[in-house]
């Protein structure tokens, strides 16, 4: 056969895969009507086990590289989940009839939140400067308006969020008021006025991007600021999503946060910031690879293509800010003097500390 041969060849089987993974996802919509109709839950690890290890079996039998056959099926399994998700979340809600306001709605998690409440059937509005969300309709200066509606979500910049919540709390709107801000205790004072105005209000943090899709496996941490029945509203919201569901102080849940978002995005701050600033090792660099490097590389390119004013929120706002930033500047330092000192055994240590850490966590 000639190659433009092939290649066609090649194509009708393209074609094919993707009818295939169409009528898959037909097959996955019934399956997860069929789920919601007997109460049986969205994941089944052991279904997708066997799925996984029929395709590796397979794989072998035909010649083919089992890590692809393993990966095609997790992304098949991925987008079926989310499917199946979105449709429980659809169909098992409790927002129809109501009226969602979204503080900051045109921003990327304001948006995930239009979208997330409008599947679950509230009739959602935006108070924005930016233009309004698909779907959304922007009323514009949400100071100016009648705050009757059943939920309001803040999802404004953390300084923002707590001059918007301290005007919540004169102007005492009936429904449920959440925050979603990255950290809390730049809230505490507003949140407190809040809850002495008698309004039902809580805090939460979605840990997950705006691009998320499927909530298996992520976490959405809940912050109990004293009104223990507007926690639990609020936690109804993700009742029918696979998010597993995290209860915190607020001082925890920002000691926490230091290190899980501070260190992290300082780590690789510096990282790029090296790299940037290597002057006549640039060009030398891109033409370098290895598969450290470009896992970390990848990181520090989503960090680096992020809000800047919210990471300089994360890293300034917090009141256990500094204890992570000290610790990565203290094992850096470390580091270089084992490194300085020629301490083999040291350095030995250390990374054997840290594989132990690090298996304890997985």
């Amino acid at each position: 056969m000639t190659l433009d041969q092939l290649r066609q060849r090649l194509t009708r089987i393209d074609r094919e895969l993707i009818a295939l993974v169409a009528d898959r996802q037909r097959i996955v919509t019934e399956i997860g009507a069929h789920k919601i109709e007997n109460a049986v839950p969205t994941r089944d690890y052991e279904r997708e086990r066997e799925v996984l290890k029929g395709a590796h079996d397979q794989a072998v039998e035909l010649g083919l590289e089992p890590e692809l056959a393993e990966n095609v099926m997790r992304q098949l399994i991925r987008s079926s989940l989310a499917q199946q998700e979105r449709t429980r979340v659809a169909a098992q809600t409790g927002g129809v009839g109501k009226r969602a306001l979204i503080i900051g709605g045109a921003g990327k998690m304001g948006r995930w939140f239009v979208g997330f409440l409008g599947s679950q059937g509230y009739a959602v509005e935006v108070a924005d400067p930016a233009e309004a969300s698909s779907g959304a309709r922007n009323v514009g200066d949400w100071q100016g308006i009648e705050l009757d509606h059943d939920l309001i979500v803040v999802a404004t910049p953390i300084r923002t969020a707590a001059e918007v919540l301290g005007v919540l709390a004169e102007r005492r709107p009936p429904g449920l008021i959440v925050d979603i801000g990255s950290l809390k205790t730049p809230l505490r004072e507003s949140l407190s006025r809040l809850v002495d105005a008698g309004c039902r209000v809580t805090s939460i943090h979605p840990m997950f991007g705006p691009e998320t899709r499927l909530l298996s496996g992520r976490h959405v941490v809940f912050v109990d600021v004293g009104v223990a029945d507007a926690t639990a509203e609020a936690r109804m919201l993700f009742a029918s999503t696979m998010a597993e569901l995290i209860d915190m102080t607020l001082d925890e849940h920002d000691r926490l946060i230091a290190y899980v978002l501070g260190l992290s995005h300082a780590l690789n701050l510096a990282f790029f910031t090296a790299l940037a600033e290597s002057g006549e090792l640039v060009p030398r660099l891109r033409t370098l690879s290895s598969t450290t490097f470009d896992a970390q590389l990848e990181v520090a390119s989503l960090v680096a293509s992020d809000n800047p004013h919210l990471y300089f929120e994360i890293q300034a706002l917090n009141d256990y800010g500094s204890a992570a930033l000290e610790a990565l500047g203290e094992a850096t330092e470390r580091v270089r003097r084992l490194v300085a000192d020629g301490d083999s055994a040291g350095f030995a240590e250390l990374m054997e500390a840290g594989r132990r850490y690090l298996e304890s966590r997985s």
